[in-house]
């Protein structure tokens, strides 16, 4: 019986793709009546006793929509349009077209896609991943258009260093949660994490788009700058490559002054405050206002009218992503992650397999990287850490449990992930084409990442 959350869940999203891709039917539309589908479904399943649980009602189901809506849009909403600000001012200020001309002429087009892969990696490790997009983003388009390249191939092996970084690594929380569940020691998941990493990255960023067709597609409208700018009247290379790189200089401070700092003091409060994500994307658009605007002597005016465009272009984005918030958290209340694990518990397996599989179907169910690894740990946990030493047995190597969890939890997404949106809108791709990109770098990260654990397991546990 408990099949019927698989089914229902499948079904939701079929019926939502099957609306957007043949119908056109928009997007958080197609989502929102998915979610609603697989509500009513849970809700029918339950009062007919062909599932366990209590009684579901429209009104809880409502709330449970509006609930995944709003705590979305709650932690991602400032992120996604002041950063997409940031990106058009970037844009008509002459600042990407800045980097992206002083770039291929010092590293020549043959290094530049190096150069935004080390990028990705530098972002993806120091900040929230929203930010870190949305940063990269606009260097990938005026790179690209610089060097005539379709963007597409300069997007996928940056955006994969990106995803890559963030879901391997400390300090990020999922690799943080990861560690302390499995107590690893942070220096192995580094080195043995860099060989999978460079790895990855090499086969997705290089390998991969040479199987995907051409990637020709057009300029995102929020991309194309208003008017060509002259060399004299844009903002030197130094000024644009730092200003987007605000955030992360605050971020990173804020980690770095926290070894020091003790919790609960006013200095701990206003450095934790002046470092949140929220915070240090809004002191970056300030700067970017000054910095991009009034500084190359451009009215105030002039910099709002661009706020005022980055916001329009960027606003369906937004909804689309709470819509697929709202779908994410219909389908979490539907206990598909406690079925999951009850499912595979028992199953003998390579417990590194085992930790990546059980990731990746709850990446796949829930949309959530880092509730997807945690859930898979403490499955995986149970069965390998001996409770009263609190060490792996059969000479498993927790490091690499680490890695094998992450590498599941950096798996193909789709209509439920908040990522995948964003993807889709920034890029201005159909839901198609994102599957097409987005998807399958995302699964080629996955298992390139689970066959250099096995790999390194062979060696060392």
């Amino acid at each position: 019986m408990a099949l019927l959350h698989v089914l229902w869940i499948a079904l939701g999203i079929a019926l939502m793709l099957w609306l957007n891709m043949k119908y056109k039917l928009n997007a958080m539309l197609a989502l929102l009546l998915a979610a609603l589908f697989i509500g009513v479904a849970e809700m029918v399943s339950v009062s007919a006793g062909w599932l366990p649980g209590d009684a579901i009602t429209l009104g809880s189901l409502l709330e449970t929509m509006t609930t995944g809506f709003g705590s979305t849009l709650g932690s991602l909403a400032i992120l996604v349009v002041f950063g997409a600000v940031i990106g058009k001012l970037m844009v008509d200020s002459g600042a990407a077209t800045q980097i992206a001309q002083t770039l291929i002429a010092t590293l020549g087009v043959r290094w530049v896609k190096v150069s935004l892969v080390v990028c990705g990696l530098v972002f993806g490790l120091a900040m929230f991943y929203e930010v870190a997009f949305i940063v990269l983003a606009p260097l990938i388009i005026a790179v690209a258009h610089e060097a005539k390249l379709p963007f597409m191939k300069l997007a996928i092996p940056a955006v994969a260093a990106t995803t890559t970084a963030h879901s391997l690594f400390v300090p990020q929380p999922g690799p943080v949660a990861l560690v302390d569940a499995y107590g690893a020691d942070n220096g192995m998941v580094y080195i043995y994490g860099i060989p999978v990493a460079i790895v990855t990255i090499a086969v997705t960023g290089w390998v991969l788009p040479r199987f995907l067709g051409t990637l020709d597609f057009a300029i995102p409208e929020i991309m194309q700058a208003d008017e060509v700018v002259a060399p004299e009247d844009r903002p030197s290379f130094a000024v644009s490559l730092l200003t987007p790189l605000i955030p992360v200089a605050i971020m990173v401070g804020a980690t770095v002054a926290n070894i020091w700092l003790v919790e609960d003091t006013l200095a701990y409060d206003i450095v934790n405050f002046v470092g949140s994500s929220e915070v240090a994307i809004t002191i970056a658009m300030i700067a970017a206002f000054v910095l991009f605007g009034t500084a190359q002597k451009r009215d105030f005016s002039w910099v709002m009218e661009r706020f005022e465009e980055a916001v329009r272009a960027i606003a369906m984005v937004v909804l689309i992503i709470g819509a697929g918030g709202a779908l994410k958290e219909v389908i979490i209340d539907t206990g598909i992650g406690d079925f999951i694990g009850t499912l595979m518990t028992g199953v003998d397996a390579n417990p590194y397999v085992m930790a990546w599989l059980i990731t990746v179907l709850l990446r796949l169910a829930t949309g959530q990287g880092v509730v997807s690894a945690m859930t898979a740990a403490g499955i995986i946990g149970a069965a390998v850490i001996d409770p009263s030493t609190g060490a792996m047995t059969g000479g498993i190597d927790p490091a690499l449990l680490v890695l094998a969890t992450a590498a599941g939890s950096n798996t193909f997404t789709h209509v439920n992930d908040a990522a995948f949106w964003l993807f889709k809108g920034y890029f201005g791709l159909s839901v198609k084409d994102t599957l097409k990109t987005w998807g399958l770098f995302q699964l080629c990260n996955s298992l390139v990442g689970l066959g250099m654990v096995l790999l390194l397991s062979v060696f060392v546990g």
